[in-house]
């Protein structure tokens, strides 16, 4: 992800060029993604499925945290449950290290068991992309399932042309989790339009979550978020941005906050304190030859989790520290009338640095999370071919081939053993149109995702249990440790996938300068030496009996965890994504289905199929009130395709209801309030399966004032 990207985008956002944006947007006006190509361009003509969520869309659902907008993309959800600590994306049934994440082009590597690792605030994002499928071609490893990208705000986004000093306060409740929030945005620019700043503090804190079932998850957080940005455009041809931004969460929950678990025995109550820092810096050279458009960025990300337990000193810390540099060039050449080229390359290099911490232990360590480092260095290549026929054929022609070259090396402190490994990651889109408002697509895609430092030399405890072979002693039943054991055989993931998918956009069908657009598309994965956890532990642990193995801790007597590479996975599913909008009503929905199988054991895969789901939002305008009232449902079919009859879950229907009152002229511009009602008939239910419902009915208020001088 490159600065030249995001200033391309940026740009067009400032100036309402790119109408991703239903409710406010020209219906005439494309939607521009930046991620799926690293080259501006209209995310219709993409021969792949990406999603543009921009910041109005943002507004309309109030969100507490990204989480709550996923809904609105086909084909993710958050595996993690309610609470905020533990949100995890997933895209196409993979999580985890199967999924990017980048905030302003800095990659996002923190990953843990049962922490989360998405650390954003929605105040400070301005947009946010979401590329379905391998990414490998141009992001490297771990893109098997997809990339998120988030862009945050600038100044530009809060001035208006002739402004020269801005200001937005917001403030914010929700019942669910009595949650209150304010935040605070001023920017400011130079009167040549040189400089420009912003700086941005939101603040939020937020109680135990109430159920659709009825049942109340304890939680407690506060959560400041920081966001400094100072952009300098010395020349037209050269701009230098430089960011801080910043993620601060107290938290008093489980150990593992993730699904219905509370606090107890192996799970203590612990304060948790999270803390994620992004410091990018990019410049963009674009002189006025086709040839250069140079992208320059570099960045430094922090990510820690540190667990206080309140019944003890012990203290336990996850930090993972990332520093990476991206450089790239765009050279675009005209081969006709109608037809052009365009050629992305460039290189990268980032590190990534965990180190654990448990006090519990002599030497410090702490179990599963080894003081390790990994090195990639990635080259890449795409070209993107326009053909405004091909031969006697007409209509528009799109070919995008791209392969991606990368090297990594892990090591861990102790020098156990190392793992390094190369991987050549191709790529090929293909759309058609015959004429402009249809659109025939494909794409072939080889991924790969390298074994992460945690699941290469995890050591040390995982958990204990109580040995029941063994009478209790005085002081009760005697308890056995369960151990990580490193693998310096784990080979990288690696998938296969074919996509082939169709669109159709339509302007002026029911009223003058509406518009509407819908594109699907199926798709088939084959995962190859998919890595998960081999947990074993000694069958003699749970019986009295002299016939069994005997129990013990440790590798002496098997009782071990091992991540290993396990299954070959079979993954296919098909999504739908339509919007349409008019001057007084707009609608955006869309179709998820996923169905996956274990080829060596014909299981269904657990953690990856989800429930069919269908997504609903349509909004009425009225006049020029600057009233608009929307409606938000979300259909989730009876999920049965499951390895266990118990973990059956049944269908649901959630919906959510919205008011906004936003004047465009008079004494109130610049004034916006939204009021809603999320699970508005209090529905129980389950997105994933983590044995906890979803939060219920919840009355949603927002103010915000903006103001540019």
């Amino acid at each position: 992800m490159g600065l030249s990207s995001q200033a391309v985008l940026a740009q067009e956002n400032s100036a309402q060029d790119t109408g991703a944006t239903l409710e406010t947007a020209e219906p005439q006006d494309p939607v521009i993604t930046v991620l799926a190509t690293r080259n501006p361009s209209n995310a219709f003509d993409f021969p792949g499925q990406v999603t543009v969520i921009d910041r109005a869309i943002i507004d309309d659902f109030n969100a507490s945290s990204l989480q709550d907008v996923f809904v609105a993309i086909p084909g993710t959800t958050f595996d993690s449950g309610p609470r905020r600590t533990g949100d995890a994306p997933n895209i196409r049934g993979l999580s985890g290290s199967g999924v990017l994440i980048f905030q302003d082009g800095a990659r996002q590597s923190f990953i843990s068991g049962h922490d989360g690792r998405f650390f954003f605030d929605p105040e400070l994002v301005q947009t946010i992309e979401v590329v379905r499928g391998p990414s490998s071609a141009l992001y490297g490893s771990g893109a098997l399932g997809g990339v998120i990208a988030t862009t945050t705000k600038t100044a530009r986004d809060l001035l208006q042309e002739g402004e020269r000093f801005g200001v937005r306060l917001t403030a914010g409740y929700q019942s669910v989790n009595d949650e209150f929030r304010v935040g605070v945005t001023g920017a400011g620019q130079s009167s040549d339009g040189v400089w420009d700043a912003l700086a941005n503090v939101t603040y939020r804190e937020s109680g135990d979550i109430e159920l659709g079932s009825g049942n109340t998850l304890p939680a407690d957080d506060e959560i400041v978020s920081t966001l400094f940005k100072l952009t300098a455009r010395p020349s037209d041809a050269l701009e230098i941005t430089g960011s801080f931004s910043s993620f601060n969460a107290d938290s008093t929950d489980p150990s593992n906050p993730q699904g219905a678990n509370v606090a107890g025995p192996g799970n203590e109550l612990v304060f948790r304190d999270i803390t994620s820092e992004t410091a990018q810096v990019g410049l963009n050279w674009n002189p006025e030859t086709p040839a250069v458009d140079l992208n320059l960025v570099g960045y430094y990300t922090n990510n820690s989790v540190e667990e206080d337990e309140v019944s003890s000193d012990r203290i336990a810390d996850r930090q993972v520290e990332t520093l990476g540099f991206l450089l790239d060039n765009r050279s675009r050449f005209e081969l006709g009338e109608g037809s052009n080229l365009t050629l992305t390359y460039g290189g990268e290099y980032y590190r990534d640095e965990q180190t654990g911490l448990d006090t519990d232990t002599a030497d410090g360590s702490r179990g599963g999370v080894p003081d390790a480092e990994t090195e990639f260095v990635g080259l890449f290549l795409q070209a993107e071919l326009t053909l405004d026929s091909l031969g006697p054929i007409p209509g528009e022609f799109t070919f995008i081939p791209g392969i991606r070259w990368d090297s990594f090396q892990s090591t861990s402190d102790d020098d156990t053993f190392e793992i390094d490994d190369d991987e050549f990651s191709p790529k090929v889109g293909v759309s058609y149109k015959p004429i402009p408002e249809l659109l025939f697509f494909g794409n072939y895609a080889l991924g790969f995702r390298a074994p992460s430092f945690n699941e290469a030399f995890a050591d040390g405890a995982h958990f204990v249990i109580p040995d029941l072979s063994a009478p209790p002693g005085p002081r009760g039943p005697r308890f056995v440790t369960n151990e990580f054991v490193g693998n310096p055989n784990l080979q990288a993931e690696e998938s296969e996938t074919f996509e082939f998918g169709v669109g159709l956009q339509l302007d002026d069908i029911v009223s003058s300068g509406d518009r509407f657009s819908i594109k699907g598309s199926y798709y088939e994965s084959d995962v190859d030496n998919l890595i998960g956890l081999d947990v074993n532990i000694p069958t003699g642990c749970f019986v009295a009996s002299p016939f069994v193995p005997p129990c013990g801790s440790g590798p002496a007597f098997n009782n071990v965890s091992q991540n290993v590479n396990i299954r070959n996975a079979e993954i296919s599913g098909g999504e739908i994504e339509f919007s349409y909008a008019s001057d007084s009503f707009y609608a955006r929905g869309n179709f998820s289905s996923i169905d996956g199988v274990d080829a060596g054991t014909g299981e269904f895969l657990e953690g990856v199929l989800q429930p069919d789901t269908i997504f609903l939002d349509i909004g009425q305008r009225f006049g020029d009130s600057g009233f608009r009232l929307g409606l938000r449902s979300i259909y989730g079919t009876e999920f049965d395709e499951v390895n266990d009859p118990l973990d059956t879950r049944g269908d649901y229907l959630v919906n959510d209801l919205y008011l906004v009152f936003e004047p465009e002229s008079g004494p109130l511009k610049g004034f916006r309030v939204d009021l809603g009602v999320d699970n508005v008939a209090d529905a129980d239910f389950e997105v994933v399966f983590a044995g906890v419902s979803q939060p219920g009915r919840n009355f949603k208020a927002a103010v915000s004032w903006s103001k540019g001088f």
